[in-house]
């Protein structure tokens, strides 16, 4: 059996797609209201703030993945995502259940620093420090050898169905939708992205990897170091017509965000793109080679309506 604690999002329904494809049909759900992906799949309604309700779904599991995402609303992540953590890890504990946890780098620097899995936590604004108090509280059962786990971490999104990121929202969802796109901050600046389906197919070859767990991954990425207008350039090529773009400066959102409280929340992590963001998974890349990652040519055709053929 292998379980999904927090079932419904992209990453969660694409890796149960992949668990079903490759690995094993013994797939549970889990959420407040989870939905069959597969007829066969198993759903357990629980909250994970609840620490018997998680005991109790995660009981009779070999692998669980904590992919839990929540809206962005710094006081909801400070009250639920540590509980959440705590809940998963006591009931991983107790059953002997091996724990993947679905990261981001909300805690990484703000800065243009390659981004490798020893890269330093420097946690900024409250989702920062947040980030790095999970990763932080798995790290140190880890080290202690009390659970049996690894940290799968993911930049930025960008894909397709319920993916939700600044770049799905801004500039790729308007593309697609015939409209201008937003640049946030900088339209120079080098961006890293990772494809949701690759992320969640990474996240399952991981689980299912003995000797990946006692680690921190970062999941694979293209490696081509682009900026939004040389996507936005890749975006017209798709689509076969000019498209220009504005750019947003801070200013803008500060001024959103008194009226519009999720603009509000985005601006904690604007400061990551006013320079280089590279996102590295050469670690990943070395140990499983024959990996296909979606390119950004790729990624963004199938996007937009065009081909998404692998040259």
């Amino acid at each position: 059996m292998q379980t999904i604690l927090g079932a419904g999002g992209q990453i969660a329904d694409e890796l149960a797609r992949e668990l079903y494809r490759n690995y094993t049909h013994d797939i549970r759900l889990i959420s407040r209201h989870p939905r069959k992906v597969h007829d066969t799949d198993q759903l357990v309604s629980a909250d994970l703030m609840d620490a018997e309700a998680t005991d109790t779904a995660v009981e009779g599991s070999e692998i669980a993945y904590l992919t839990v995402g929540l809206p962005a609303n710094s006081g909801m992540w400070e009250e639920k995502f540590p509980t959440m953590m705590a809940n998963a890890i006591a009931a991983c504990e107790r059953h002997g259940v091996r724990l993947v946890f679905f990261d981001n780098t909300y805690m990484y620097p703000r800065t243009a620093e390659i981004q490798a899995e020893g890269m330093r936590f420097e946690p900024v604004g409250r989702k920062a420090r947040v980030r790095a108090q999970l990763a932080t509280m798995l790290l140190d059962e880890m080290a202690a050898g009390q659970i049996v786990a690894v940290i799968c971490r993911a930049p930025e999104f960008y894909g397709p169905g319920k993916t939700q990121s600044v770049t799905n929202a801004m500039v790729l969802g308007r593309i697609a939708q015939g409209k201008r796109p937003f640049v946030p901050i900088s339209a120079h600046a080098k961006r890293t992205l990772i494809w949701t389906p690759d992320a969640s197919r990474a996240l399952a070859l991981i689980g299912n990897t003995a000797d990946a767990y006692g680690q921190t991954w970062h999941l694979p990425v293209d490696h081509e170091r682009l900026n939004y207008r040389q996507l936005i350039k890749i975006a017209s090529a798709a689509t076969g017509r000019g498209i220009g773009y504005t750019t947003v400066p801070g200013w803008a959102f500060r001024i959103g965000g008194w009226i519009n409280p999720t603009v509000k929340e985005i601006e904690e992590l604007l400061p990551r793109y006013r320079q280089d963001n590279i996102f590295d998974s050469t670690k990943f890349q070395t140990r499983f080679p024959g990996f296909p990652i979606t390119t950004y040519r790729e990624g963004i055709a199938q996007l937009l309506g065009g081909s998404n053929d692998r040259a």
